[in-house]
Formats: C-alpha cells, sequence, structure tokens
C-alpha cells in the first residue's frame, strides 16, 4: 500500500484490490456455508428483501466487523466475530445485509437494520469487546474503536 494514500482513498484501494484478488483466485471467495444459510434465516426472520451471494469470515479486517460489496452481494465478517454470541454475530451480519439495501447510514439503512432487536446492544458488546481486545495487547489508550462497518 503506497504511504501516501490515507483515509477512505485507502479503504477504497483496499476493497479495489481485495476484488481484484478475488477474481484472479475465484476459490478465495468462497462462502461459508453455515454463515450463509443463517444470513439466509436473518433475511427471511426480519424480512429484510436481500439475497447475499456469499458470507464469509476474513482475517484482514482489524478496523471493521463487517464490510460488504453492494454490487456483489458479498459480505466479510472480521474473524474476531468468531467468539462472540450468537446474537452478536447475527446484529453484524443484518447490518450488513442492510447495506446491501442502503449502502449508506440513512434513516432508511438503520430502519433496515434496527430491525434486529439487540442491534444497539450488539453495538454496546462490540466497543467494549474491542477494548478488552487492545487491553490484552496493550494498546487501549488511544483507540477510536472498530466500527461495524
Amino acid at each position: 500500500m503506497p504511504a501516501h494514500v490515507r483515509g477512505s482513498d485507502r479503504e477504497e484501494l483496499i476493497d479495489w484490490l481485495v476484488e481484484r484478488s478475488k477474481r484472479r483466485r475465484p476459490s478465495q471467495a468462497a462462502s461459508d456455508p453455515e454463515l450463509l444459510a443463517r444470513a439466509g434465516a436473518l433475511v427471511a426472520r426480519f424480512d429484510l428483501k436481500v439475497t447475499p451471494s456469499s458470507v464469509r469470515f476474513v482475517s484482514n479486517q482489524r478496523r471493521r466487523w463487517g464490510s460488504c460489496t453492494t454490487e456483489t452481494g458479498a459480505i466479510r465478517l472480521s474473524d474476531r466475530l468468531r467468539h462472540v454470541p450468537g446474537w452478536v454475530l447475527d446484529a453484524v451480519i443484518v447490518h450488513e445485509l442492510a447495506h446491501l439495501r442502503h449502502p449508506d447510514h440513512s434513516s432508511e439503512f438503520h430502519a433496515l437494520a434496527d430491525r434486529h432487536p439487540r442491534q444497539a446492544e450488539a453495538t454496546s458488546f462490540l466497543e467494549a469487546y474491542q477494548l478488552g481486545l487492545e487491553i490484552g495487547r496493550g494498546e487501549a489508550a488511544s483507540h477510536e474503536g472498530a466500527s461495524i462497518d
């Protein structure tokens, strides 16, 4: 990554590079069947009217809990979520599913994401969990916090 690339330009370049890499090695982008089924159940449960193409854990997300590509329907979840309670994982998945319909954080997006009844509680849990991870690594003093996306 060039040192001069900062902020949102850096995130966009990373997303572009990941997508380019996936096109060159499609097997690397394979969905986790259990996560895709879980997302499908959440779509039905909360009447989200979206269809994710893939859902998988990734190891390269340290500043976000999840992300998605609206054009392809691909959802990526930080592998740090492997150890959270199921309802927290579900809230992150619903958040990303809502982004497949609304790529911003508009009121329409929040209305959809908040169909998960514990969305706000999950956000608080993840803020505390992130702090615990940082304390464990001795990094807590200067952190802004990770975001769902």
